[in-house]
């Protein structure tokens, strides 16, 4: 399993880098399985270095903030209007709600969803076959529904916090995952509670997890110092840190 890393900016675009997306791939039998986590604003463009968005087999919204499903509407224009129309619908999984809310940010006629895509809502710890992979989705604590997503393929396991702060939920999540994709949105400074993780209280969250193999930190604010938020967080557990770069990819392999 392959985790590609397409956009990572946090809460806003940033300068070099769309907001949250991420593409799982894996290989089974003959064919590339492709996955979407979040398809935030300015994501659509960069994707299309890594893959054709019409050859998808699903995404999965991990909230419905604007920074991390906003640019699925563009989707729906290019699988409605491009050189190639796409013939099937495209499942896209998020919380409850989500066909109106994307039928809202989609606006062009009505209130209807984006046409080819064939909408779901996920239900807490409740698995998601898709292809290879097996998506259990994990109740978060955000001011909106929001999941966690742990993404299994064969023995490897990716785990992506989406937006939170410390819960319950995140050592289930966590555990024993290859790749811990963990959001840090807030820094040390800011106190507010119930919204995002610091980069010490993603920290935390892995160690108390237990068994993970490698810590990735996301959804930094443009504006944030990223070298500082992997020294606060490499104080906390001494595992490996590495900060999300856009156009990264990584190998998922068992946890630690």
């Amino acid at each position: 399993m392959r985790l590609t890393v397409v956009g990572c900016s946090g809460s806003v675009p940033g300068p070099d880098a769309a907001a949250s997306c991420y593409l799982v791939t894996a290989h089974d039998g003959d064919r590339t399985w492709r996955v979407l986590l979040d398809l935030g604003p300015g994501a659509l463009g960069p994707l299309q270095r890594h893959t054709d968005p019409l050859d998808l087999d699903a995404v999965l919204l991990t909230h419905l903030h604007p920074d991390h499903c906003l640019d699925l509407t563009g989707l729906a224009v290019l699988r409605r209007h491009g050189p190639t129309p796409a013939r099937t619908d495209l499942p896209v999984w998020g919380p409850s709600g989500v066909a109106e809310r994307m039928a809202r940010a989609y606006g062009v006629r009505r209130a209807e969803p984006p046409p080819g895509m064939a909408f779901g809502e996920l239900v807490d710890r409740s698995p998601l076959r898709i292809g290879p992979f097996t998506v259990t989705p994990y109740a978060v604590a955000h001011p909106v529904p929001a999941f966690g997503l742990r993404v299994a393929c064969g023995g490897s396991v990716l785990a992506y916090t989406g937006d939170t702060d410390t819960c319950p939920a995140l050592g289930p999540l966590l555990g024993g995952a290859g790749l811990a994709l963990v959001e840090a949105g807030f820094t040390a400074q800011e106190q507010g509670r119930g919204i995002h993780l610091t980069p010490a209280r993603a920290a935390d969250a892995v160690a108390d997890a237990g068994g993970v193999g490698r810590l990735l930190l996301t959804h930094l604010p443009p504006w944030a110092d990223a070298e500082q938020a992997a020294r606060e967080a490499g104080e906390r557990w001494p595992g490996r840190v590495d900060l999300a770069r856009p156009g990264q990819r990584w190998e998922v392999g068992a946890g630690g």
